[in-house]
């Protein structure tokens, strides 16, 4: 077990976050379990984050940030923190998240992570793996401030219809995620279209990709496969990439035919008639 003591602050993003809420803890006068009343927080809890043994959350910091009068620092740094707890391969992903301009999305079979729900994310890490459930889906939803900077990149999603269809996580679960793309449908920089069935073939069959555009940087194309991220920079994939998203773009439906359709899918394959029992009448 790490000893508070011996914490060396340049180790990790997360042991210097620990190091940095035990100093202003310590500068504030108060002890662990007067720091945890405060917030609302176990003591044990502010003990186990001040020794890298527990991720803190966006919540957690941003308590603490008020209680001790730290400009903000907490805050600031539980994104570096969740962003280091990415797979090592993905870590890269959310940097070119970070900097982007503008994010073109294609997802063949469900919601982009940028427009997850907390209870989709859950289901969706879940379904294989349920061990540190909690922490890992705070970190996938932290990428999510992004849209908080001050200049928030533009983000394009194109999805197959078969992501509303696809029921992950239950019907309650999924009435939450469609609501949750439905309260973009006025922003105009969170633009979400949907790829119909009736579309048939199309420019996005050999899977899903982002583009990542820059403001001064080349634009970087990123594809997965099994356990690994494969961005590249190579102007002819680039500009083929470019191309398919264009097509794809043209192929679905406008933004507000998509909104449409996510709200009549959400209320007549989701809606809470499908979870009423029927009482058969004598």
């Amino acid at each position: 077990m790490t000893h508070i003591n011996v914490l060396d602050p340049g180790a990790s993003p997360l042991d210097y976050y620990g190091y940095e809420l035990r100093r202003y803890r310590e500068a504030a006068g108060l002890t662990q379990k007067q720091l945890g009343a405060i917030v609302n927080y176990t003591g044990s809890l502010i003990g186990q984050i001040e020794t890298a043994r527990k991720l803190p959350t966006v919540d957690f910091s941003e308590r603490v940030d008020a209680a001790l009068g730290t400009g903000g620092l907490l805050s600031r740094l539980v994104v570096l923190v969740l962003r280091s707890q990415l797979p090592s391969w993905f870590q890269q992903v959310a940097e070119l998240e970070a900097r982007a301009v503008e994010i073109c999305a294609f997802q063949t079979h469900m919601v982009h992570g940028l427009l997850q729900t907390d209870a989709y994310v859950r289901a969706v890490l879940g379904a294989f793996d349920p061990t540190d459930l909690d922490d890992r889906t705070a970190v996938r939803l932290a990428r999510q401030r992004l849209f908080e900077k001050e200049t928030p990149p533009v983000f394009w999603s194109v999805v197959s219809e078969a992501a509303l269809h696809l029921e992950i996580g239950g019907p309650e679960t999924m009435r939450g995620q469609l609501a949750h793309l439905l309260a973009f449908e006025h922003d105009p920089r969170i633009n979400v279209q949907v790829l119909p069935f009736s579309v048939g073939a199309h420019a996005g069959l050999q899977g899903s990709f982002n583009l990542y555009r820059f403001a001064d940087d080349p634009t970087i194309l990123y594809t997965e496969g099994y356990g690994s991220g494969h961005p590249t920079a190579n102007p002819d994939t680039v500009k083929d990439g470019s191309l398919r998203y264009d097509h794809l773009r043209a192929a679905a439906l406008s933004l507000k035919d998509s909104a449409e359709l996510i709200r009549r899918v959400m209320e007549e394959r989701y809606g809470e008639q499908r979870d009423a029992v029927e009482v058969p009448v004598a």
